[in-house]
Formats: C-alpha cells, structure tokens, sequence
C-alpha cells in the first residue's frame, strides 16, 4: 500500500449549528496494515481527512503541530503534548503480534549489537526495555533502514516492524524473537504500540464516537481489508487476515492501559524516556 497524505476542512459540531466558519482538523494515521481497522472506514469521509506516514513521522508532525491529532508510537506520548488519548481505542497485542520482532544472528545473552528499524520509535523503545529487563544484555544500538540482509551485516540482531516483519520469516541461522510474546511472557499483560492521541480541544464527543464507531466497523472487515491491502497476492492476503484476525487488538481498556502504563514505568527506568506522565483521555 502507498503511503500518500490527504488535506481538507471539516465544518466542527458547533460550526454547522451557528454557521461559523469551518475549521481544519488534521489527522495523521499509520500507513500499516495493522492501522487499517481503525481508518477503513475513515478514507474517504470529509469528516475526518487522513493523511499516512510511518510512525516516526505521525509522532514527529504532531509534535510539531503539523496534524491535530495522530495515530502516535505510544511512546511519543510522553516526548510531547500534553495530549489527550481517545479512550478504547489502540493497536495492541496480548501475546504474539507476529510484526515487531528482533531477528539474531546470536542467543540474545551474546548480543552485543542491535540495528533499529528507523521507521519506529515505540517498539525502539520496547526493544530497549526488554533488554535491560528480559534479555539482560546492554548492547549498541543503531537506526537503519528496515534492510534485515544489510542490518544483520552491520550488527548481531536487527528490530523490524509493521509490515515487514509480518512478512519475513527466521532464515537459517537467523532467530525470530517476537517482541509482543516477549512482553506478555514477561509481564502478563498486552503491550499498546500505538493509540489516537492529540492536544486538548482538539476532538469533541461526537469525533470521539465516529473514531469509536469507525473501529467496530473496521475490525468486522479484515478480509476485505487484507484483499484490498495485497491485492495481487492470496496468499498474504490470508497472511493479513489471520494477523488482523488473531495478534492485533483495537482497544484500550483496563488490561491494556495496566500494560501502558507498566511500560511507562519500566522506560523511565531504562532511561529511554526521561520520566512518565499521568494518562489522560478526552
């Protein structure tokens, strides 16, 4: 899938009831399979224009002030804003979630070098934290493309997420370590990758609904969003469909924000982020 961007107005809810004039509500989502429940039914509607980066990107223009509101690396959350989340919705996963995964070329405990996708910044963050508190390794670390021949060239072990990694399996000689498993296994609860978050004001009650009924609609469709995602290729089309069906959650309830906010702790305390914030909704 190509990774374009969309621009519009939108009239806001007190807009079309005084006849003030329109405002822009910019919106930034990830260009991800992973991401497609949540938007599918959001393309194309003039209600909410939606523009596709990486997730590097989605967290950077928000930041900036470039979009109103983004599909962030949960991580991100506390590099910015302040921000408010749209309760019940993510991208989580509760166990495996098959696309985020560091490949080695050695057992983790003799890692000494690890390249990051550049593309990412939560799961750069998760691999940090499993590495000081899982694997119990201190390795480099360093962002590259997301080339797996070349990274392992470079370094021991490589991270690569989205849809990349869905779709590269282990080689000879090259472990998969599926980071969302590793997490669970480590904590007993899901890990959050990515959530709708954006400054106060910037959504009212009624975007928050469409945002939520956009979801329950989306996660109904994933064969029909994996054909369309791999239109020449059955095969991961049914790779797509069992990855959205089986590893991807879309929601943000007690178990997961339990787990956002254990990551919070633990990054803190691995120094990828300089300290944690109270989590707020609109």
């Amino acid at each position: 899938m190509a990774i374009f961007s969309v621009s519009s107005t939108r009239p806001s809810v007190s807009a079309i009831h005084t006849g003030e004039p329109a405002v822009t509500v910019r919106i930034g989502a990830v260009g991800y399979l992973n991401a497609r429940p949540l938007v599918y039914e959001l393309d194309g509607a003039p209600s909410f224009p939606v523009r596709y980066d990486v997730p590097s990107e989605c967290a950077r223009l928000l930041h900036e002030g470039a979009i109103d509101l983004g599909l962030i690396p949960s991580i991100e959350y506390l590099r910015g804003g302040p921000y408010r989340i749209v309760p019940d919705l993510a991208i989580a996963s509760n166990g495996p979630v098959a696309s985020v995964a560091l490949y080695t070329t050695k057992p983790m405990r003799d890692v000494r070098s690890i390249a990051l996708d550049s593309g990412s910044r939560t799961s750069v963050a998760l691999t940090r934290v499993l590495c000081h508190r899982h694997f119990h390794v201190e390795p480099s670390f360093e962002p590259l493309s997301p080339d797996l021949s070349k990274m392992l060239e470079r370094c021991d072990a490589a991270l690569l997420i989205g849809d990349i990694a869905l779709l590269t399996d282990a080689r000879p000689g090259v472990e998969k370590i599926d980071l969302g498993e590793a997490w669970t296994a480590m904590t007993g609860t899901p890990f959050v990758y990515a959530f709708w978050a954006g400054r106060f004001g910037a959504l009212d009650e009624d975007d928050v609904r469409e945002l939520q009924r956009a979801r329950d609609a989306g996660v109904t469709q994933n064969d029909e969003i994996a054909r369309e995602y791999f239109p020449d290729s059955p095969a991961r089309q049914a790779i797509g469909a069992k990855y959205l069906r089986d590893n991807i959650k879309y929601y943000l309830r007690d178990d997961e924000r339990a787990g956002l906010e254990t990551f919070y702790r633990y990054a803190a305390e691995a120094g990828v982020v300089p300290g944690t914030r109270r989590i707020e909704f609109y």
